[in-house]
């Protein structure tokens, strides 16, 4: 395993002109020996740049890429060491699944008992191990797919261990189980795991840091508490969440906040910089209150969406829509009605041109 250390960037045409001609505008980044770590974004937002980055599929326009502190940018993913999983199965079909997972070991000459028993290992952790004399090209797309986190997963000398989107080709059904057993393996194997996702679920219920990326730009690392509690860029708090974070416009002035024509008083332990900004809250914490309530706002029910095990009150404070995620006992308020929701409390935060400010 390795330390992997990234300060740089990259772009795919000749001559950038502006951000938008970036697949990756610059970023230092750092991801500690044995830790798990997901790239959660939307498509096209550089991800899967960053991942081929790594495993030195691509390099860098600028900057360089190091592993325990030694410069590995124009190394191939072989000198790197690197096992890197794919999207869709990358094994071979004529090979049975026993074979298929020890084909990276015997590459490495080492000793078939050791293979055997690494094979076993694996096959067992990945529950293959009923499938081990069967032929790869006779078992489903997801069975093929455990094969290749398997291959990925086999050698225990790797430096890093990447996902790129692995379990696209996997029933719904069984994401959620193979999701756990990868948790469960990196407990137990410590390797260095670094994971591509658009699916915030996959990321958060796997990984110990998420970076969240957008257009390029990686606009936060953390940990799953601290990306829902403390977005550090409102794309954070849209991506984040579901649904996502409500915001709304603001005007601040000395130890006040004007939002849709209401003045609200900022508690003195808020020092918030004047002019425009955004105030942002989670519908978790929009809570249906008493009129003229202080840090409360009058809104316009326009729908209430029963869930099952909560409700979803949309409603809008001058044209502005925002979601409260209430209990499914809550009074039941019907569109057009008007109700108060508390928007200022300890966990409202504040945005100047899109970065946390408060």
């Amino acid at each position: 395993m390795a330390r992997i250390d990234l300060d740089l960037a990259h772009t795919y045409k000749a001559n950038p002109q502006d951000d938008s001609d970036w697949a990756l505008l610059p970023l230092k980044m750092s991801f500690s020996d044995g830790g798990a770590y997901a790239l959660l974004g939307p498509s096209g937002c550089g991800k899967t740049t960053m991942l081929n980055i790594i495993s030195g599929l691509v390099e860098p326009s600028q900057g360089h890429v190091k592993f325990d502190g030694q410069d590995v940018t124009r190394a191939s993913p072989q000198e790197r060491n690197i096992a890197q999983v794919f999207q869709f199965p990358v094994i071979y079909d004529t090979m049975t699944v026993a074979e298929n997972l020890a084909f990276p070991l015997r590459n490495r000459k080492l000793p078939p008992q050791q293979i055997a028993k690494r094979v076993g290992e694996i096959a067992e952790m990945l529950e293959l191990s009923g499938q081990l004399n069967q032929r790869a090209a006779g078992l489903a797309a997801d069975a093929k797919q455990k094969i290749s986190l398997g291959r990925g997963l086999v050698r225990s000398d790797v430096s890093a261990v990447l996902f790129d989107e692995p379990l696209t080709v996997i029933d719904p059904h069984l994401k959620w189980q193979l999701r756990r057993k990868l948790k469960q393996i990196h407990h137990e194997l410590k390797l260095t795991l670094i994971y591509v996702t658009h699916d915030q679920v996959e990321a958060l219920t796997f990984a110990e840091q998420v970076v969240v990326m957008t257009r390029g730009r990686a606009v936060q690392m953390g940990s799953a508490d601290a990306l829902f509690e403390r977005p550090q860029h409102t794309f954070v708090g849209h991506f984040i969440g579901s649904p996502g974070m409500n915001f709304l416009p603001a005007q601040a002035t000395a130890g006040e906040l004007r939002i849709a024509g209401t003045s609200l008083s900022v508690p003195a332990t808020r020092t918030l910089p004047e002019g425009d900004i955004k105030l942002g809250l989670r519908p978790e914490y929009v809570k249906v209150t008493q009129p003229a309530t202080p840090g409360a706002l009058p809104a316009q029910v326009t729908q209430l969406q029963d869930i099952g095990t909560y409700l979803i009150l949309t409603a809008a404070i001058a044209g502005q829509p925002v979601k409260a995620r209430l209990a499914p006992d809550s009074q039941k308020p019907q569109a057009g009605d008007t109700v108060w929701l508390q928007m200022l409390g300890e966990h409202t935060c504040f945005y100047k041109n899109e970065e946390l400010v408060q």
